[in-house]
């Protein structure tokens, strides 16, 4: 919070507060400050109640809020994420790095046992999923130092999406009392998203699938976990194992951009007869297809041809650039 400052004096700097106002300021700035802790105090014990009636245990809760406080870096984290403050091709191009491209290839052949049987039994090719660990926490090395519970309590606490976020921490106290990992150890992002996959509580709850046969659901260090989890998700949310995402394209010039957009399907013939190219000026494939035209910098900048499998992967992650940066790293690592 910034501090109060008087008036400006003419060239000798701020004069100071009255003595009384001063006092009162720091009174008032006490009594908000007590308040605050008060009001999560309230809303942590709130909390507690729904969890118990869940089926928490209290040991359990003891253990968790034990000395809990809301978390000032989260909500400003919150408010600055970078899909939504860096420019496009900036994003996709600081994720669809020379590094990550050769260690995603390096770890294609060394799990490809581990890829082949999932994508069989999944339906999703190894490429994506692998691309999908990449971006995701590049391939383990950054699954988050954050503590799930603290993140999850103060996003819930802050109030802008309370609901959703009171859910995630319910769903999370639940993980732990399944016995999928200690307390401990549940650390993740900023938001609460856990492991090499970077799922939320409710996303692991509800496709998280034991890849190794061991008996339990460890997304931060089984990599047969993470890779069926991913492909599990994304086979359940539609994923169409004939297709790919979608593919960079070339527009001819003076382009109608009202073509343009999610909402608008056409087929890839109707998209070749408006002069949609590949970026190498051929002809689009000649598929039964239909797809949407993606400009996210208007018509002067990259533009792409998206199909339903992009869908799916917004259905991950509600970005457009996330989708895209995906897609992009998957066919890196597929082109020798």
């Amino acid at each position: 919070m910034k501090r109060a400052v008087g008036k400006r004096d003419s060239g000798l700097g701020f004069k100071a507060w009255p003595a009384a106002i001063c006092v009162a300021l720091c009174l008032l700035a006490g009594a908000a400050s007590a308040q605050a802790g008060q009001d999560f105090s309230l809303w942590l014990e709130d909390m507690r109640v729904e969890a118990l009636a869940a089926g928490i245990s209290p040991a359990l809760l003891d253990e968790a809020f034990a000395g809990l406080e809301p978390l000032e870096r989260v909500i400003d984290l919150d408010r600055r994420q970078p899909e939504f403050t860096q420019r496009f091709e900036d994003y996709v191009t600081r994720r669809v790095s020379a590094a990550r491209i050769a260690r995603g290839r390096e770890l294609l052949r060394t799990h490809a046992v581990t890829l082949e049987r999932v994508s069989r039994h999944y339906g999703v090719p190894p490429r994506f999923l692998v691309a999908l660990w990449g971006i995701e926490s590049n391939f383990g090395q950054h699954t988050g130092n954050f503590s799930v519970i603290q993140s999850l309590a103060t996003l819930a606490y802050e109030g802008r999406r309370g609901a959703y976020f009171r859910g995630e921490l319910l769903q999370a106290l639940r993980i732990v009392e399944a016995g999928h990992i200690p307390l401990a150890r549940l650390t993740g992002s900023w938001a609460g998203a856990m492991g090499q996959a970077q799922f939320m509580p409710s996303t692991f709850a509800g496709h998280a699938v034991d890849g190794d046969g061991d008996g339990r659901i460890d997304i931060w260090q089984s990599v047969p976990d993470v890779l069926a989890s991913a492909a599990n998700y994304l086979a359940r949310m539609g994923w169409q194992a004939d297709q790919t995402w979608g593919r960079p394209v070339r527009l001819p010039r003076g382009f109608d951009a009202r073509h343009a957009g999610l909402e608008t399907r056409k087929s890839l013939a109707q998209w070749q007869k408006l002069g949609v190219r590949r970026v190498d000026g051929s002809a689009l494939p000649v598929r039964d297809l239909h797809a949407s035209l993606l400009l996210p910098e208007g018509v002067g900048g990259p533009a792409y041809l998206v199909y339903d499998n992009f869908r799916v992967l917004l259905r991950w992650n509600r970005s457009n650039a996330f989708a895209v940066t995906v897609g992009t790293l998957a066919d890196r690592l597929a082109t020798p």
